[in-house]
């Protein structure tokens, strides 16, 4: 089972791809799309869930999301027509790095997803060529809480530090935060465990597939790195981010 079929399965549970609960989402989304009528565009989609609530939640906005993942753009998809949005969402198989439009947005989402252009400000300046004047950003990405131990800063790489180090370097790129969202212990915990258990249940329904032991490896393997390795030291932080030029 390769990595795109693994992470779907473990998040049928928490279809949010980061440590966020629906209230919490709800409100960065009043915030980065205050008026109701933005143009927004997510890259790094998914499975669009951020664009399916917002456009669900709003019914003047028009939305568009780009991913690599056409399995997971088939089910966005398919769920925007489910809820009768299909008509006001744009779709795009390609890689979020080298989308282009013809539109300005008035936000730019990327959750979760700032590994795809190579870190936090590389993940920006994406976000700023897409941006409308006025226009806002919701960035999502991890740092770290305490100390990170050498296993931790192995598996996530060098380029996460604590939080105000991470609010300075946004700022020093030309940004000013107006809102920000810090996840709680509690919302951390339940993403953890709703994806690997639901990765480990998976597994046990369906123990004649000839993928099931690897899932369930994956399971334990994926939630002992949580536990022993960087639960303590790793935190995650949404900010709603405006240029300090307009």
């Amino acid at each position: 089972m390769n990595r795109e079929q693994i992470s779907r399965l473990a998040h049928a549970n928490h279809p949010i791809k980061s440590p966020l609960d629906d209230d919490s989402v709800r409100h960065l989304l009043e915030i980065g799309a205050p008026r109701g009528d933005e143009r927004v565009l997510d890259l790094g989609c998914g499975g669009g869930e951020w664009l399916l609530r917002a456009l669900s939640a709003r019914p003047h906005l028009r939305a568009e999301g780009v991913d690599i993942s056409e399995g997971d753009l088939r089910e966005a998809g398919e769920a925007a027509s489910r809820l009768g949005v299909g008509e006001r969402l744009a779709l795009h198989h390609q890689e979020a790095a080298d989308f282009r439009s013809v539109h300005a947005f008035d936000l730019v989402l990327s959750v979760g997803a700032t590994h795809a252009f190579g870190g936090l400000l590389p993940t920006l300046e994406a976000a700023r060529k897409h941006l409308a004047p006025g226009g806002r950003v919701l960035i999502g990405d991890g740092f770290w809480e305490r100390e990170p131990s050498p296993e931790a800063v192995e598996m996530f790489g060098d380029e996460l530090t604590d939080l105000a180090t991470t609010v300075d370097r946004v700022v020093a790129d030309g940004w000013t935060p107006v809102h920000g969202h810090v996840s709680t212990r509690g919302e951390l915990d339940r993403y953890e465990w709703a994806c690997w258990g639901s990765l480990a249940s998976w597994a046990l329904d369906h123990p004649a597939d000839p993928d099931s032991a690897q899932v369930l490896e994956t399971s334990a393997a994926r939630r002992a790195d949580w536990l022993r390795v960087y639960r303590d030291a790793f935190g995650f932080v949404s900010l709603v981010l405006r240029r300090t030029a307009d």
